[in-house]
């Protein structure tokens, strides 16, 4: 068997997330075995860097499968563009050592989150922002609040799963970059918990619009109940930016 890796990217939003489900065709993941099974007359299973949640998009989402066929990459890759839907990508296909694990081999994910602020709603970008409509945005306290979440912590109270599985994170980096029409938030960290980005995101724009303080967040690691952090944003807003090996 030979292994190989994919960099793919999606528009999320007509999909039920990534994980290939029993009751749905409407996944990512789901969507790339059928091609890939049927282009091999063999049933193909992929392993992505993580399971984005649905309406959540990527520009670069890593996956790997195993085939004991040989395999010429740029052809595949053609031949998955041809028949997936229009909007899931193959950027690429290359082989790979059989050690390589497209979930655990990663040291680090980068997600991008959008809010559009412009009075005038998005035209082409529609699909892939958060059109917020409330109260204007203080960027300054949302940065500032934004330096209590780097660092090695405990976040379970910034997701939805109710995992047994451990829930501490290292948080690298939060950055903003900001336009007359968006505020981007750029999270990166050694990986995320469900609905994590989204949480703390909503958490930031409750301080953003003066319905939370910009101190005090520390306490919030301490919590063990959901609802003392902020709301979950939108999943259109999300999206997978860069997975580092």
């Amino acid at each position: 068997m030979k292994k190989y890796k994919m960099t793919i990217g999606y528009e999320g939003g007509k999909y039920r997330g990534w994980q290939k489900l029993k009751n749905s065709e409407m996944t990512i993941q789901g969507k790339i075995e059928g091609v890939l099974s049927k282009h091999f007359c063999e049933s193909i299973e992929i392993q992505g860097s993580g399971r984005t949640d649905a309406g959540v998009h990527a520009a670069c989402q890593i996956a790997d499968f195993s085939v004991a066929k040989q395999v010429d990459c740029d052809a595949l890759r053609s031949i998955m563009n041809k028949f997936l839907p229009e909007d899931i990508v193959v950027f690429s296909i290359e082989p790979v050592d059989q050690r390589f694990h497209s979930r655990f081999s990663a040291v680090e994910k980068t997600y991008q989150y959008r809010i559009w602020r412009a009075a005038y709603l998005p035209l082409f970008q529609r699909r892939l922002v958060y059109v917020y409509e409330g109260e204007k945005l203080d960027v300054t306290k949302m940065k500032l609040a934004s330096e209590s979440f780097i660092g090695n912590h405990d976040f379970k109270v910034f997701s939805s799963d109710k995992t047994k599985k451990s829930t501490v994170r290292n948080l690298s980096a939060i950055t903003f970059e900001e336009t007359d029409e968006e505020i981007i938030i750029n999270l990166t960290a050694d990986g995320f918990l469900y609905n994590m980005v989204r949480i703390i995101v909503g958490t930031l724009i409750e301080v953003g619009n003066g319905s939370r303080q910009e101190t005090g967040l520390d306490a919030l690691f301490d919590s063990q109940y959901r609802m003392e952090a902020g709301f979950t944003a939108p999943a259109g807003g999300l999206c997978l930016m860069h997975v580092k090996y």
